[in-house]
């Protein structure tokens, strides 16, 4: 069998799995927090039919080789970090890190997650949440009689009560940081856990060790860049219909050659 028809049936297999990252980056253009992927990828092993710098004499070696390659793979989908602007919404309970860093969720197995989404809720108990009803680490309970309610940028949440002008205060929001923010793992809902490859958490008030400080009554937009996905997403197909025709062309060929 010709090495082209599976050479390019890798390289449609890698094309698919781009178009697969840019529809999910695209379908979560509007994802509070969301970080765009992007597929990684690597040229398969070559066929070494001639060996660079073999003797072809005594005196004499070749300066080239022959060395045929086998296609592409995808290895990685790599995750941009960089920050999304900041949306005011209004709300009290929204927060937006400008900087560095990562909120603490306490996820239903006892294990702590890690997210950029502030769209932060009040449940039936008091305490703040995120939108899937996840409570927040450390836990912050605002009493129910609370009228308004005020984070600082270095997380402190200050409440005021019916009675009383004076701000009380109910709790700190903490944030954690990471040696690889890339090499954490994606769970779902806007969340990511520590991994192996992420190093572990390095946890701290907002504004010190480098992590970012928080904007109330904003949210982060996620960081995809539409006009640039779409751009990508015409470079994927074309590259996907080159591959198609070098099946097609090999297969034209073999068909000569089965005429001979």
């Amino acid at each position: 069998m010709m090495n082209s028809l599976w050479i390019a049936k890798t390289g449609m297999t890698a094309q698919q799995t781009q178009l697969d990252v840019i529809s999910h980056n695209l379908s979560n253009v509007s994802t509070t927090g969301y970080k765009r992927n992007n597929a990684v990828f690597q040229d398969l092993i070559y066929q070494n039919l001639r060996q660079v710098g073999a003797q072809t004499t005594e005196e004499n070696q070749l300066p080239t080789g022959l060395h045929l390659g086998l296609g592409v793979n995808v290895v990685a989908t790599s995750r941009n970090f960089t920050q999304g602007s900041l949306q005011q919404s209004g709300n009290s309970l929204d927060v937006a890190i400008d900087g560095n860093g990562f909120f603490e969720v306490q996820l239903p197995d006892g294990t702590t997650g890690y997210t950029r989404d502030g769209s932060f809720k009040l449940d039936s108990q008091g305490r703040v949440v995120t939108s899937a009803g996840l409570p927040i680490q450390p836990g912050v309970t605002v009493p129910a009689d609370a009228k308004s309610i005020s984070i600082s940028e270095s997380g402190l949440v200050s409440v005021t009560v019916a009675g009383n002008p004076t701000p009380q205060q109910v709790g700190q929001l903490t944030m954690s940081s990471f040696v690889n923010s890339a090499g954490l793992e994606p769970v779902g809902q806007n969340l990511y856990r520590e991994s192996a490859a992420s190093g572990a958490p390095q946890q701290a008030e907002p504004g010190t060790n480098g992590l970012g400080i928080i904007k109330q009554g904003f949210l982060e937009n996620s960081n995809v860049n539409v006009v640039e996905e779409l751009v990508n997403m015409i470079q994927t197909q074309r590259a996907y219909e080159m591959n198609s025709k070098a099946i097609q062309t090999s297969d034209q060929m073999l068909a000569k050659l089965s005429q001979l």
